[in-house]
């Protein structure tokens, strides 16, 4: 037997906003929200093959890049479709040296945490 990630949780100045941004993105919902933080997921509900994102509230300063990044794939669009959307809901392009030719875009949410749009299109879980 073994473990399967059912939530990642990131520390966040403003939970509930970021939790807005990562709903767009995912196109998930609030499933529980209290004074400390935010936890979203899938429409379906906590028990999917889908981990869920709970975003608690922390003022402490962001030092440098995290350790662990999130990686996303359009569903239903192509790559540069789904860059404009993710731009439109708050997302910005970070240059962390690239070329140009990697088939990826490095992006940061509205806090800076890093993620990236990865090329191939995936089929909705």
């Amino acid at each position: 037997m073994a473990c399967r990630i059912t939530g990642l949780v990131l520390k966040s100045r403003d939970p509930e906003a970021l939790a807005r941004f990562w709903c767009e993105v995912l196109d998930f919902v609030v499933h529980a929200q209290a004074d400390e933080g935010v936890g979203i997921g899938p429409r379906e509900g906590a028990d999917g093959p889908q981990a869920e994102l709970v975003f608690l509230r922390s003022d402490e300063p962001k030092n440098g890049r995290l350790p662990l990044h999130i990686d996303v794939n359009a569903t239903d669009r192509d790559q540069d479709a789904e860059l404009e959307r993710l731009l439109a809901a708050g997302a910005e392009r970070v240059d962390i040296g690239q070329t140009g030719e990697e088939p990826r875009y490095v992006l940061a949410d509205p806090e800076g945490n890093e993620f990236c749009l990865l090329r191939p299109q995936v089929d909705p879980v």
